[in-house]
């Protein structure tokens, strides 16, 4: 039988390259405010509860995307959407019998650690001042987040773990990287936490198919960058990652 996988925010860039990756191997439904082409789309908004429930009805996995992204929109919107919503989510997923919820999550939630060394040297390009092996950021790594953006991603992470502890629903937190549609490393800090379109989309696929043992867990989703200071060693053992991507072959100097 073929999965079934509710996708919010699918119209956005990541839900983008998660559905070209998935078509024809999945089941898939878009929970968006707007219609998305060639999936059956639920548009709802994810901080109506009540309006949201109906979709997660006979679905197996729920892929979270949906999200506001930076700090534009100001804290009403981004509690509102990040959190209220992403609680909401969990919540419909949880009453519907979901298994699993894949949680877009964010690398902004331990990016306050570029402050410091050798991680500011890192991201800024002076790759001069640093002196390899240094040490990477790993799931276990408290969070420091930066910027309410990335206060409301941590905040999604403590819900999911909240929801996975308190029920039989697997939640998987994904530290997504930095993801542009131009598919490249844009600025220096892109050299250290850059993901390509395909390796996030592997990394939400690979999350959708791993074992019911993987009840909770946290992987930071970016591609192999020898700059890179995002431990994705974790991800490789359990869940099998293969990143394609690597940001240093779009270095021109």
């Amino acid at each position: 039988m073929t999965t079934k996988v509710l996708i919010t925010g699918m119209s956005g860039l990541i839900g983008g390259a998660v559905q070209r990756r998935l078509a024809g191997r999945y089941q898939l439904t878009a929970l968006n405010r707007r219609e998305v082409a060639d999936v059956p789309t639920v548009q709802a908004d994810i901080s109506d509860l009540a309006a949201i429930r109906p979709a997660f009805v006979g679905q197996d996995v729920v892929v979270h995307l949906a999200a506001v992204l930076g700090e534009r929109a100001g804290w009403h919107a981004i509690n509102r959407v990040n959190i209220d919503g992403t609680y909401n989510v969990l919540e419909a997923a949880r009453a519907a019998g979901v298994k699993r919820v894949v949680f877009a999550s964010s690398g902004t939630v331990v990016a306050g650690w570029e402050q410091d060394e050798p991680y500011a040297s890192l991201v800024s390009g002076a790759y001069d001042r640093v002196q390899a092996p240094w040490p990477l950021l790993t799931h276990q790594t408290p969070v420091r987040p930066r910027g309410l953006y990335g206060a409301s991603k941590a905040a999604g992470e403590a819900l999911a773990r909240a929801f996975a502890d308190e029920s039989e629903m697997s939640v998987i937190c994904l530290r997504i990287g930095r993801v542009v549609q131009e598919d490249r490393p844009i600025h220096s800090r892109d050299y250290s936490i850059w993901c390509s379109q395909s390796d996030v989309a592997q990394m939400v696929e690979r999350c959708i198919s791993a074992p019911p043992s993987v009840h909770f867990d946290i992987f930071y989703a970016v591609s192999e960058n020898r700059w890179g200071y995002r431990d994705i060693a974790h991800a490789r053992q359990v869940l099998g990652y293969a990143p394609e991507g690597r940001a240093e072959d779009y270095r021109t100097t």
